[in-house]
């Protein structure tokens, strides 16, 4: 491991704003930040761009980065030490155990912005809108709870698609190409370092809002593998 890695990690472990695998958090979230505000997540943080940014955008709501890598949350909690941001918190942890940080209805919003969109069909299930995730989201999430997804992947796109028409969501926002819109809201040109890199050379960036509205039979994953199958087939 490299010497920067190395003081980032023991300098984080002083940040008032980072919690590494927190116990007993469930529920407590309003204490930590003592006020009564929303909580949004936003998962697979990175360097906490996002966080960040919406931090600086509505500082009435309170907002967590999500990222198993500590170096890179360094960032965005270093950030907002500096500028004061109270409301902005960065918890280092595994996205596929968050329901152990959060307390049912104690999210208000998720967003999911440029997460590594795991490409081969084996890996499917690593997706961060795979239902395997979205059942964890709606253990902690409010029954208004709303799910973003910003990324430049068409491949994770369309799948998140997919997902949402087999289990019936409520999509609130589809743009296949986010900035041709004539306009959007301000939190919609919050960049993220991974944005800015193009990995996927499409161009464009696509972008869903929708709500997991609706139960989420297991027996509906079979549907989606298979229907993931035939289109790599094909």
């Amino acid at each position: 491991m490299g010497q920067k890695k190395l003081v980032r990690f023991a300098e984080i472990k002083a940040f008032t704003n980072v919690l590494e695998h927190p116990e007993n958090m469930q529920g407590n979230w309003h204490s930590f930040f003592q006020n009564q505000a929303s909580v949004t997540l936003e998962l697979a943080c990175g360097k906490g761009e996002y966080a960040v940014g919406l931090g600086r955008l509505f500082p009435n709501r309170n907002f967590i980065g999500v990222d198993i890598k500590g170096n890179r949350i360094w960032k965005g909690a270093k950030t907002a030490l500096t500028e004061q941001l109270n409301n902005v918190a960065f918890l280092r942890a595994e996205i596929d155990k968050i329901n152990q940080y959060f307390a049912k209805e104690e999210v208000a919003e998720i967003w999911i912005t440029f997460p590594d969109p795991q490409l081969r069909l084996s890996k499917a299930k690593k997706r961060l809108t795979h239902p395997k995730f979205l059942r964890l989201y709606q253990q902690i999430l409010s029954g208004n709870g709303l799910v973003n997804l910003k990324t430049d992947s068409p491949d994770l796109y369309l799948f998140t698609k997919k997902v949402i028409g087999l289990f019936e969501l409520e999509v609130l926002i589809d743009y296949d190409n986010l900035y041709a819109q004539p306009s959007l809201n301000p939190e919609l040109y919050i960049k993220t370092h991974y944005e800015s890199l193009d990995i996927a050379q499409s161009n464009r960036i696509h972008y869903l809002q929708f709500k997991i509205n609706k139960d989420l039979p297991l027996e509906k994953d079979a549907i989606l593998k298979q229907m993931l199958h035939e289109e790599a087939v094909d």
